[in-house]
């Protein structure tokens, strides 16, 4: 569950922050140092607003979660974010140009918005990998109660989670990849 929810935080904050960058050189409507006020006011509401969002949700499934079975469709990491990414790629896209828009009224407001966005969804995801180290499981959702996007995780479909032993699969807790021990 914890990759399905970081998949967009790297997209979101390395686009954020390039939108930012390239916003700050317009002056704007308003001004640098407005937009940039603006802009870090921004941040820290997009970043509280989406890591504390739908959290009893998240830890309703958490609790109720369910041993996988045998015939559970459990996929990779990796699938995991590729088809996240693939399905969100024309709303990033159009994000990342209303960001780069906005900073001829605004400067750097707009992506930094996006930057909070991303960093929201890294907290939500550190929070769900300290649940499931708490627990030793990782959180898993079926494949198919995914919407069609890859993304949704906690969405109306999703009627329970499946949690498997904390070594199992590609992704550490949180959803970050697994760092292997080097071969002696």
């Amino acid at each position: 569950m914890a990759v399905v929810v970081r998949a967009g935080a790297a997209p979101l904050w390395w686009s954020g922050v390039f939108a930012a960058g390239v916003g700050v050189l317009p002056p704007g409507l308003t001004g640098r140092r407005i937009g940039v006020l603006a802009g870090a006011a921004l941040f820290l509401v997009g970043a509280a607003a989406v890591a504390l969002v739908r959290r009893g949700r998240y830890g309703a499934l958490a609790r109720g979660a369910a041993r996988a079975g045998k015939y559970d469709v459990l996929q990779d990491r990796a699938v995991t974010v590729r088809n996240w990414r693939r399905g969100h790629r024309w709303w990033l896209l159009s994000a990342f140009a209303a960001a780069l828009g906005s900073s001829f009224a605004v400067p750097a407001a707009g992506g930094m918005l996006l930057a909070g966005l991303g960093t929201g969804l890294r907290l939500k995801a550190a929070w769900i990998g300290r649940r499931e180290r708490a627990a030793e499981t990782l959180l898993w959702v079926r494949v198919d109660w995914l919407d069609r996007r890859g993304g949704s995780p906690a969405g109306k479909a999703v009627k329970g989670l499946r949690g498997t032993g904390i070594a199992a699969g590609d992704a550490a807790p949180g959803g970050a990849r697994r760092r292997t021990a080097a071969l002696v």
